[in-house]
Formats: structure tokens, C-alpha cells, sequence
């Protein structure tokens, strides 16, 4: 009787799914339709989520901000609705009954996290715009839940791992294949390389960071024990596929986070103590303050820009703060979250904020060709200057201590795995150097706000935590 049941609910439910679909579709009700792939989707979730957790993660590339087609209402399709089901599973679980393991909870990546959330929620309490910081706040709270708190448990089976990061791949290369023949009809142009990626992305700043963070996990792929060499061949046109993407995304700071993570490759390699790179990097930011007029008179003195097709000038057009609309426009922006900064030092003026706040602090010498007088632009342009000027000088240092606990922790579990376990180590390692590649890139832009960039940023953080217990158990055993 109970098999009985179990057979008929799905088939019932897929039944009134069909004919309520046809309904909808029938009557011209459109948006109506959406209502049963919404009672589908519930049942997923509560009766197999990880698949559902991994159909989101492929899906995550594809997803498309319905904002275009309403009255300014954002909102990821599919992904953020179901984040948001999923996070409302995760707690209801968890108060219902304790499922979330201790090893969870004290894992310096959720307690980094867990310390940056509280000052989100003061500085929300205190934000300019309540109800932009109320909403910005919840889209970080729908994916950072299910992805630090329940996705380490999928991740036990090193398999989802696998699956996760293949997936994940696997989307963004459909993304870049449709992208590529899109551009092709323009003759791959710098112009119109700018947005033949809409509508899966924005433009072609956060096609590019995607793109390279992708690069090195694709190639992890390679060190899988079963991998046969049909899958190889198959890997290996992914990755040439990412390659060309990345090329004619035309994002200058993309191509540069991948020669950073290079770096971060050789410093792992070489293994400078972590210490040693955190007072490298601190005399680097007081430098920087110290000597910015002598380095802007330098930069100035560049005044190569990005229009030429040569690979090597677009590189060295990235520091041309001299004539290059873009970068000027960059500089605009950073001098406006620091005005920012000095008004409301301690929390800032409310996350998610910046937008409606900037151009009052626009000075006329700073604005360029591409500036608006409205500042209805975009963002900070800058992971850690938009934590500035929206959260203060709180939630930049919880910021910044969260990004490094990131390093911290990947590093340490990449050195504590055994060297014969030559799939786990690659994977940890292109975690690590993907990480490298997206918060290179956040000196420059800021996405953290998206679907795309925090799954796989909050996903490889489940990864480390997943992987450390694993190694921690693997001890205990032995």
C-alpha cells in the first residue's frame, strides 16, 4: 500500500501539473502558467533536492533577470526563487530539528560569514534606503543559507562535487557557444562584444569574470579518476571554448585576474606562508595611499586605449587613466564610494545603496563622456570600495577578513591532502585559483549581488568545508 502511494503521488502531481498548465495557456494567462512549474518545482525541492540544487547550479548561467520585462522588479529566473524555497527548507529543517552538523556551524568560513551577515543587518538598520538594503540583504541571505549550511552535506559525496563544478562548466560553455555565434554575425566587434551575450548576461564586465573564474575548474575536470578519453576530448573543447570566449569578451580585467591567479598558482607552489602574503598585500594597500599621486602621474602617462584589436595593448590600456573613457568613468566611481566613506564612516549609507546615492558626490573634474548628472549608472566598480560606501568601515573589514578566510582556508586544506590524492588536490586547487580570479577581478567590478557570481563563490566555500571534514574524519579513522 505504501509503494502503491508512492508511485501515485508523482503521477498525480505531474497530471494536475499538465492540466493546469493547459488552463493557463489556453485562457492567455501567461505569467499564470509559471504557477505550476512553481507547485513542480516545491515538489522537487522537498523530495530531491539535490537535484534540484544541481539542475539550479547548471541553470545558473542560463538565468535571466526578468527586470527588462517589468516595472523594474529584479529577479533571476529560475534561479533566486528556488534559492529562496530552498532557504526557507533549510531553516524550517533546522528548527524543526537540529540537522545542520556542529562541523558546519564552527568552520571559520560560516563564522566569517556569519560576522560580515551581522553588520549587513546593522548597516541595513541604519541604510539610507531601507527597503534597497532590505532586499539586497535577502538576496544574500537566499544563497549564502543554502549554499554554506546545507550544500557541504551533498558535498560528502565527492561525486556532487564533481557534478557541481561540471555543471556549472558545463552552462556557462552553452552561454559562451551562444555567444560566440551571436558575435560571429557582428564579425566579432569590440562594440557589439559588449552585449551579444545579453540576455544570459548583463555585459560583457561580468560575462568576462564568469568566464575566468570557470577556466581553472574546467580544467580540474581532467584529474578525475574515471575520466576516459572521449571526456577528455570532450574537456578539452570546453576549455578551448572558454578560451575564445574569454578572448572576445574584450574584458581587459578578466584576461587580467587569470594572469594574478597564475600568480596565486606559483605562490601555492612555492608555499609562501600565508602570513607573509597578508603583510605583503597590507604594505601594498599603504603604499598605494601613500604614493597615489606619484602613481596616477605615472598612469597618466599612458595613454594607450582599447580600440585596437592587438591582445598585448588592450593589456596595457587597463592602466591608461589618461584618455580611456572606461577607466576614467572607474576612477569616478571610486572617488564617489570614498566621498561616501568620509560622510558616513561607520556603516556606510545601507548596502546595496550605491546606485542611489553617488551622484551627489560626482565632482565635476572626475565626470567623463560615458557619466550621468542622474548617476543611475551601475555600482562601485569595486568589491571593497562598494563594501565601503554602503556598509562602512565595519563591513569593509568584514568583508575583507570573510575574503580572507576564503584564502586562508582553501590554502590549508590544499596543503593537507594527501598528494596521492591527485583529483581531490586539483579540484581544491582550481577552487582556490578561481577565487583568485573573481576577487582580482572585484578590485575593478563588483558582482557578488548576482546569481552568477555567488553560486559558484558560495558553492566552492561549501566545497572547502565539505572537504575539511572529509580530511579531519580520514584522520580520526587512521
Amino acid at each position: 500500500m505504501t509503494l502503491l502511494k508512492n508511485a501515485l503521488f508523482p503521477v498525480i502531481s505531474l497530471v494536475v501539473f499538465l492540466l493546469l498548465l493547459s488552463v493557463f495557456i489556453w485562457e492567455d494567462l501567461y505569467w499564470l502558467s509559471l504557477f505550476p512549474f512553481g507547485l513542480l518545482g516545491i515538489y522537487g525541492a522537498i523530495y530531491h533536492t539535490k537535484t534540484v540544487f544541481l539542475s539550479l547550479v547548471f541553470l545558473t548561467p542560463l538565468s535571466i533577470n526578468i527586470e527588462e520585462y517589468t516595472d523594474g522588479f529584479g529577479l533571476f529566473i529560475p534561479t533566486e526563487p528556488f534559492f529562496f524555497g530552498l532557504m526557507l527548507l533549510v531553516i524550517f529543517f533546522e528548527l524543526r530539528k537540529k540537522t545542520i552538523p556542529r562541523y558546519i556551524w564552527n568552520h571559520p568560513i560560516v563564522l566569517a560569514a556569519g560576522f560580515y551577515m551581522l553588520i549587513l543587518i546593522l548597516a541595513t538598520i541604519t541604510s539610507s534606503h531601507p527597503i534597497v538594503s532590505i532586499k539586497f540583504l535577502l538576496a544574500k541571505i537566499w544563497f549564502m543559507i543554502p549554499l554554506l549550511l546545507a550544500a557541504p552535506l551533498f558535498f560528502q559525496d565527492k561525486k556532487t562535487i564533481h557534478w557541481f563544478i561540471f555543471l556549472f562548466v558545463l552552462g556557462t560553455a552553452l552561454v559562451t557557444i551562444y555567444t560566440l555565434i551571436h558575435h560571429s554575425i557582428y564579425n566579432f566587434g569590440e562594440k557589439e562584444g559588449h552585449w551579444v551575450m545579453y540576455p544570459f548576461f548583463k555585459d560583457h564586465t561580468i560575462y568576462g569574470a564568469i568566464l575566468a573564474l570557470v577556466l581553472p575548474l574546467a580544467i580540474s575536470l581532467f584529474f578525475l579518476k574515471n575520466t576516459n578519453p572521449l571526456e577528455k576530448t570532450g574537456l578539452i573543447v570546453l576549455i578551448g571554448v572558454l578560451l575564445v570566449g574569454l578572448f572576445f569578451s574584450y574584458t581587459r580585467a578578466a584576461w587580467l585576474s587569470v594572469f594574478g591567479a597564475l600568480f596565486v598558482w606559483l605562490l601555492i607552489y612555492l608555499r609562501i606562508n600565508f602570513k607573509y602574503l597578508l603583510t605583503v598585500a597590507a604594505i601594498a594597500l599603504i603604499g598605494t595611499f601613500t604614493f597615489w599621486d606619484q602613481i596616477q602621474m605615472e598612469l597618466a602617462r599612458n595613454e594607450e586605449v582599447h580600440t585596437t584589436e592587438e591582445f598585448g595593448t588592450r593589456l596595457q590600456s587597463a592602466a591608461n587613466v589618461s584618455t580611456d573613457a572606461s577607466n576614467l568613468e572607474r576612477i569616478n566611481r571610486w572617488a564617489c564610494a570614498i566621498e561616501m566613506f568620509k560622510q558616513r564612516p561607520l556603516l556606510g549609507f545601507g548596502p546595496g545603496t550605491y546606485t542611489f546615492e553617488y551622484a551627489q558626490f560626482q565632482e565635476p573634474k572626475n565626470l567623463t563622456i560615458i557619466s550621468t548628472n542622474f548617476g543611475d549608472q551601475g555600482n562601485a566598480h569595486s568589491e571593497y570600495l562598494g563594501a565601503l560606501s554602503e556598509t562602512g568601515i565595519l563591513g569593509f573589514l568584514a568583508f575583507s577578513v570573510l575574503v580572507s578566510t576564503l584564502f586562508f582556508s582553501g590554502i590549508h586544506l590544499y596543503y593537507k591532502i594527501d598528494k596521492q590524492d591527485r583529483a581531490t588536490r586539483a579540484i581544491v586547487l582550481s577552487c582556490i585559483l578561481g577565487l583568485s580570479t573573481y576577487f582580482i577581478h572585484g578590485f575593478l567590478n563588483n558582482y557578488l549581488d548576482t546569481d552568477k557570481a555567488s553560486i559558484p563563490i558560495w558553492g566552492i566555500c561549501a566545497i572547502f568545508i565539505a572537504l575539511n571534514h572529509n580530511q579531519i574524519e580520514s584522520k580520526e579513522v587512521m
